[in-house]
């Protein structure tokens, strides 16, 4: 069966010093901690492209031009602005207002150096079948979730950055009695003990 076409919106924070993982400050430093938030950025917005689904924006945050002058973008990538409250509210935003076009979202961060291109076609044909699609990461969080329909509660009053996310979020779509499909867990990059998940090909920050 052919994949629909697929809404990705990657969420990500302006690469800049002190903004953007903070947590690995302590063993890159706050311009090396940058410097990786870039790369994987870039590597994000690569893969989503790549795998040539649909539309791809980058819902981003601070919002605005200011933090993110000089930060080098592909083109055919749409822009919005993720807006205030937590991470849940953000995601939200982006999920509702996707798919209250008729459109499939995928919603996915810029963490996950695994999370590539034939990673997120799997996850649109496995949305033939199913409601939702998550991929979780080893944390108990999880680095994608892509929807054919949208409800608030998968977002609203998660304890984000904690490891019953994931768990959290299957219980309340199978509690909505939506089908669920769960793809292989992978390794976001958040803390130094993470940095064993970069990619060999990549040098060090």
């Amino acid at each position: 069966m052919t994949s629909p076409p697929v809404h990705i919106v990657v969420l990500a924070k302006a690469p800049r010093p002190g903004l953007a993982k903070t947590r690995l400050i302590p063993a890159l430093g706050a311009h090396g901690a940058a410097r990786l938030a870039d790369r994987l950025l870039a590597h994000a917005l690569h893969q989503a492209l790549t795998a040539d689904l649909g539309p791809v924006e980058l819902c981003r945050t601070p919002g605005g031009e200011a933090a993110w002058e000089g930060i080098a973008l592909p083109r055919d990538l749409r822009i919005s602005d993720q807006g205030g409250g937590d991470l849940g509210d953000r995601m939200a935003r982006a999920a509702r207002r996707v798919t209250a076009t008729g459109h499939p979202v995928l919603l996915m961060g810029s963490d996950c150096p695994a999370l590539t291109a034939p990673r997120l076609r799997a996850m649109a044909r496995a949305l033939n079948g199913a409601d939702a699609v998550i991929t979780p990461v080893s944390d108990g969080g999880y680095s994608a979730l892509a929807l054919r329909r949208y409800h608030a509660d998968l977002f609203h009053q998660v304890p984000w950055s904690t490891s019953t996310v994931t768990a959290i979020t299957l219980a309340r779509a199978r509690a909505l009695g939506w089908t669920l499909h769960c793809m292989p867990t992978l390794h976001d990059i958040d803390e130094p003990g993470d940095l064993a998940h970069l990619p060999g090909n990549w040098q060090r920050p």
